[in-house]
């Protein structure tokens, strides 16, 4: 697992409006740190895009990220789970949306 890679991961069981049920989701932690922590760190992606808000980030389907449809990736809704969570690898985003995840993360937490 590196940081822009897109796995399955299982969000169930979630309270209120946390993202739920089995959907991609963006890996944000660098290869290093998830190597040593049994948790990894996530933004949860969503084939809804007719609910882009900003700042969600559009991720257009291409052969490098193997998605099924164009998707957002729902940058506020950042999640750690268990590695037993992550079912399997789908794909990567490309440079540019991997900036713009960056871009959010250092706005978010004023880096």
């Amino acid at each position: 697992m590196k940081q822009g890679d897109i796995f399955l991961v299982n969000f169930d069981p979630s309270v209120g409006r946390e993202y739920k049920k089995i959907r991609p989701a963006l890996i944000l932690q660098h290869e290093s740190s998830a190597k040593k922590s049994p948790y990894v760190t996530v933004m949860p992606m969503s084939s809804r895009i007719d609910n882009w808000n900003l700042p969600d980030i559009l991720v257009p389907k291409d052969n490098k990220n193997r998605l099924m449809t164009n998707s957002l990736i729902k940058v506020q809704q950042i999640s750690s789970f268990d590695k037993k969570r992550f079912i399997k690898k789908i794909g990567a985003v490309n440079s540019p949306v991997l900036r713009k995840v960056r871009g959010y993360l250092r706005q978010h937490f004023k880096l």
